[in-house]
């Protein structure tokens, strides 16, 4: 087993497909399927499903895959700091819900340092989808947030994954519309008054847990629904069906413009509030980099300057 032949998988996997990879590595499409070949046959499993469609790992290949993205991520290390190419550029990605502050926070940090030098990376994507790119090293931090509902579940996935989760700040449920929505002007909603209108949520996957959902209240039966990917289609159904959708309220208006409000959530007996632990998650037994440090920061110099009392521990 060599290092080319994890960078290899690792590029397959990334891309989905033998032809891409290829094209990347800048090797032959032919050379780079007898590569995988020839690792599938040393250590016994198969990696990749191969179809006309493309590739896909197997349950086999994506927890090899789990084990070669850190043996890289150590071996790109090693020679950052010794080889002899000094010109590597020092990576730092963040993996993430759905939310503007974390976008934002990530911009601040970005301009205290020379991009020509680092290579960043921000991903707004599913609840496991975070969980796992910390896991893997794709990402050194995580955002997320814990509930009395999914708590449970999702500690035990971060336990399994070696993860450790920090509370940055509690909020409770917000609607979050857009300012010409019949109902921007309430001083509070109840659960009641949203029969009407579609409550909009991002998407997780087919087979994902209704515990990954990121929108508070998620176990409320919600008679009209559409899910979503990414936080301008959310917001655009906002204003053209005059959806809503439940959140921290927190809100970036420099993202996400002025035209959006958040009114509080009046709870009731039949749909209580709930408490959103809004946190970063990050491998056990890590120091976070300099650029982890600022991004923290970043998150809590926002939130402060937004009214939210946080933990001031990193």
């Amino acid at each position: 087993m060599t290092l080319q032949q994890l960078r290899y998988v690792i590029t397959i996997s990334e891309t989905g497909s033998l032809n891409k990879a290829a094209e990347f590595l800048y090797v032959s499409q032919p050379s780079l399927t007898s590569t995988v070949k020839e690792l599938e046959k040393e250590i016994g499993i198969t990696i990749f499903h191969r179809s006309g469609k493309g590739v896909s790992l197997t349950s086999d290949g994506a927890e090899f895959l789990l084990y070669a993205r850190q043996i890289y991520s150590q071996y790109e290390s090693l020679l950052e700091k010794y080889g002899k190419n000094g010109n590597l550029k020092r990576k730092f990605g963040v993996s993430t819900q759905h939310y503007s502050f974390a976008v934002k926070a990530f911009v601040e940090m970005v301009k205290s340092f020379d991009t020509s030098k680092y290579e960043f990376a921000i991903r707004e994507t599913k609840t496991k989808d975070v969980i796992n790119d910390v896991s893997t090293h794709k990402s050194e931090i995580g955002i997320l947030y814990l509930s009395d509902f999914n708590q449970k579940i999702i500690r035990r996935l971060l336990s399994t994954n070696n993860l450790e989760f920090h509370k940055l700040v509690d909020c409770k449920a917000y609607v979050y519309l857009w300012k010409g929505h019949p109902l921007a002007k309430e001083s509070s909603i109840h659960f009641s008054q949203l029969a009407e209108y579609p409550c909009l949520s991002f998407e997780q996957g087919d087979n994902s847990s209704f515990y990954f959902t990121e929108e508070i209240l998620s176990t409320n039966e919600y008679p009209r629904t559409i899910k979503a990917c990414d936080r301008a289609t959310m917001l655009n159904l906002m204003i053209g069906l005059n959806g809503y959708t439940l959140c921290s309220g927190i809100i970036c208006e420099e993202l996400n413009g002025t035209d959006f409000t958040t009114v509080p959530f009046e709870d009731d007996d039949l749909n209580p509030n709930s408490v959103m632990e809004i946190g970063y998650i990050i491998r056990k037994n890590t120091i976070l980099s300099h650029m982890g440090s600022q991004y923290i920061e970043e998150i809590k110099k926002f939130l402060i300057a937004n009214g939210k009392e946080t933990d001031t521990r990193l």
